[in-house]
């Protein structure tokens, strides 16, 4: 069998890596440079975000990749002799009386409810654990196992174990429309002319997959959600837990560096970091965490979230268009999810059975968009 994937992000990379290992051809088109967009951009942190307002099968799911994390960390850095950078953190959520939402009760249900170990804290405990957060927080929730990774590693280490497999790749390689032969999808065609026959063909371009989609005739609701990132430079140690408020997300280094992010915003494909986010994301570091005013802005960088409108992945086969799979609309849960992932649609390429429930992110789904778990508000 031959499988084309579009897209060299984590979620395409991984999942090519997946079929080579089943003894699939497989080749993976990039439109620029492979894992420079959502892959490259986010946290790396191993969390759902606010998994409560999602349903059951969304936390199976998540919880089903991140339990596939230490084996596969483990055989990724053992191939390719690179570090991820993998450590457990903990994560945190301060809660401050001003705050527009509360998620206490939600979070310690929800954490019963699917295994999740939480540690309820009040101020004096949380300070003492994390003596950045200002003492005007009142209480706060901890997961002390949630772990986080560095992005630019994973991919670094994903890209070296395709070489290693012998994965072809093609970068700057922009696919344009398929080829068919009797409804059955046989191939895809590039801009420079370039055609590529295979059996199946996956689309996994993260926020660029909705645009792909209506080029090559189907409807596919995946919009580009912009988040900006600014990266301080501090003592290490400085924070120990990755620090998850609504205003703003903390992420810390062991060098030192920490991360805060990351906006929400709905503006299309506008690239660049703007002073108006930045500037709220320092009034967030210091309303939440002003023991960091001592460290320095290093850098910021920006990237394109794929969005979908019920804030859940596609997942499946077109039906309209036999051979063709999607895997993308992973929003903010990417790297959670991408061993999960790249291990359903392997076994759906392969025709096999999927061992975690996958109906709620099938690709004609009916949705409805929603400002709480899908696209922000305009």
């Amino acid at each position: 069998m031959k499988v084309v994937v579009i897209g060299g992000g984590i979620i395409g990379c991984l999942t090519a890596c997946f079929l080579k290992q089943r003894g699939v051809d497989v080749i993976v088109l990039e439109r620029g440079k492979t894992g420079q967009e959502a892959s490259l951009a986010g946290a790396g942190i191993l969390c759902p975000i606010h998994p409560w307002f999602y349903p059951d099968s969304f936390s199976h799911l998540i919880n089903a990749s991140l339990a596939m994390y230490t084996e596969f960390r483990a055989q990724l850095e053992a191939d390719t002799g690179m570090s991820i950078e993998w450590q457990k953190s903990g994560l945190l959520i301060p809660f401050f009386d001003d705050d527009t939402s509360n998620h206490w009760q939600k979070a310690v249900d929800w954490s019963a409810r699917f295994g999740w170990h939480i540690e309820q804290l009040d101020t004096m405990q949380t300070l003492q654990l994390e003596p950045t957060l200002s003492p005007q927080l009142r209480r706060s929730l901890r997961w002390p196992e949630v772990a986080q990774l560095r992005n630019p590693r994973l991919l670094q280490a994903v890209r070296c174990w395709m070489q290693q497999l012998d994965v072809e790749l093609h970068e700057h390689c922009e696919v344009t429309s398929l080829l068919s032969n009797q409804g059955t999808v046989s191939g895809v065609q590039c801009a420079d002319g370039q055609g590529f026959e295979s059996d199946q063909v996956l689309l996994a371009s993260g926020s660029w997959s909705g645009e792909l989609a209506a080029q090559l005739g189907f409807d596919l609701p995946i919009k580009p959600v912009k988040g900006q990132i600014v990266l301080l430079k501090g003592k290490s140690g400085l924070m120990k837990s990755i620090i998850k408020h609504d205003d703003a997300y903390f992420v810390p280094r062991a060098d030192g560096r920490v991360l805060i992010g990351a906006s929400m915003e709905f503006v299309g494909f506008e690239r660049g970091n703007t002073e108006q986010i930045t500037n709220q994301l320092m009034a967030s570091m210091l309303k939440i965490a002003p023991g960091l005013k001592t460290a320095t802005v290093e850098r910021q960088w920006m990237g394109f979230r794929p969005g979908s409108p019920d804030g859940l992945p596609y997942l499946g086969e077109v039906s309209s268009m036999r051979g063709l799979w999607v895997a993308s609309g992973h929003y903010r849960n990417g790297v959670a999810l991408a061993p999960i992932t790249a291990k359903v649609m392997t076994a759906k390429i392969l025709g096999e059975p999927v061992d975690v429930d996958c109906s709620d992110f099938s690709v004609g789904r009916l949705t409805s968009e929603s400002s709480t778990l899908g696209f922000p508000p305009r």
